[in-house]
């Protein structure tokens, strides 16, 4: 899809350097940024992703490390 927005300069040529300096392309770079933003506000997402990362671990928490994740869990915002 194609889009247009406005971005302040500096924002843009920062994006230039960077895409050149990655050899990608300014439409690659926008849509990556875009999509990690998406993903890192996207509170199911992070979860889903919290859950699977996990999964992998497979490893059981013990009682200590339930407990203090609580704890800083609710100390959080959300």
């Amino acid at each position: 899809m194609k889009t247009a927005v406005s971005i302040p300069n500096e924002v843009f040529e920062g994006a230039e350097q960077l895409a050149r300096r990655m050899r990608r392309s300014r439409s690659e770079l926008y849509s990556r940024a875009l999509a990690e933003y998406v993903a890192r506000h996207a509170p199911d997402r992070v979860t889903e992703a919290m859950d699977r990362a996990l999964d992998e671990i497979n490893e059981p928490a013990d009682q200590f490390t339930r407990v203090a994740s609580r704890r800083v869990l609710k100390r959080s915002r959300w």
